[in-house]
């Protein structure tokens, strides 16, 4: 049986040959509307999204033949996984293909905010010369908080090492993963201990909102904090309040509770505008593992799970 799949979003060309190779028939409509989208779907038995597609029970119900739901990238949260099970329809994604890119991305992040990288590049183009005013925290010597040790925070923690720190890493699902370079630890160790926390949580019902003021206030020190997971893990007014109190000393964000940043209005407009007045604030537009390698890398490897899948139907 030659299977059929529609991929509908962007993706790099080498995904139409992987796909030849391995016996399918690829259809790459990455302009498909949602409505033109339930249409069609009955016609395939496989699907490749990256996040704008949200795969609800609507979608599911059109999809009468679909074997498998392809993501290209780690997040799955746009997916009902529950009604998906229900139906043997299998979820496949691709953490493995840019975490490299996320945790490279996440240290540049960091390195700036702690060298006020971002401040002086400013000051310097406006002609102003202040060392004393940018000098810089080193990551030496401090204690490193990872919440989250899936492909993401394992990746990384594996660029920590080098810099001489302590690296306390928690995971509610996972155990047994302590090294020589990691500590596995609770979160009681890490409320007490932590100078920079990072972020590398899935979004779920359980993580929606989960990191809020409540949380923070747990620290017993006052932190830097990095996010690059996924913006609805934590409440932009409850950071807006914490950094105004100086519990969170800076932050660095590759994600928003809210991304749609020209659409904005009412309150979350004047939370973005706090935001990025703020010069202890790095945002980058939700790029973390969208490097010009991972583009390519995560078709590879989601090539190599279907066709996995497919030679077990």
């Amino acid at each position: 049986m030659k299977y059929r799949i529609i991929i509908v979003d962007d993706m790099h060309p080498s995904i139409l040959n992987g796909l030849e190779q391995i016996g399918c028939e690829a259809d790459y409509q990455p302009d498909i509307r949602r409505l033109e989208l339930l249409e069609v779907i009955g016609k395939y038995q496989g699907i490749i999204i990256r996040s704008k597609t949200t795969l609800d029970e609507e979608f599911l119900n059109r999809a009468t033949d679909l074997k498998f739901i392809a993501r290209a990238g780690a997040g799955i949260d746009k997916i009902d996984e529950e009604k998906c099970q229900l139906r043997g329809i299998r979820i496949l994604n691709a953490p493995e293909g840019n975490r490299d890119a996320l945790a490279e991305h996440a240290l540049g992040m960091l390195l700036a905010l702690l060298n006020k990288i971002h401040i002086a590049d400013r000051q310097i183009r406006k002609g102003l010369w202040d060392r004393e005013g940018n000098r810089g925290i080193e990551i030496q010597g401090k204690t490193i908080g990872v919440i989250g040790y899936g492909n993401m925070g394992s990746a990384f923690t594996k660029r920590l090492t080098s810099f001489d720190c302590r690296i306390l890493a928690y995971d509610k699902y996972k155990t047994g993963f302590s090294d020589v370079s990691v500590k596995e630890s609770g979160m009681k160790e890490l409320f007490s201990s932590v100078d920079i926390l990072s972020l590398h949580v899935p979004l779920t019902d359980e993580t929606f909102g989960f990191y809020n003021e409540k949380f923070f206030r747990k620290f017993e020190k006052s932190i830097y904090l990095v996010n690059t997971a996924r913006g609805s893990i934590l409440p932009i007014n409850d950071l807006i309040t914490l950094l105004d109190k100086g519990k969170i000393l800076g932050a660095a964000l590759d994600v928003l509770e809210n991304e749609r940043i020209n659409e904005l209005s009412g309150l979350d407009k004047e939370n973005f505008c706090n935001l990025i007045n703020r010069e202890n604030v790095i945002l980058t537009p939700h790029v973390g593992g969208w490097s010009v390698e991972s583009y390519k890398k995560i078709n590879d490897v989601l090539i190599k799970k279907i066709s996995t899948l497919l030679s077990e139907l």
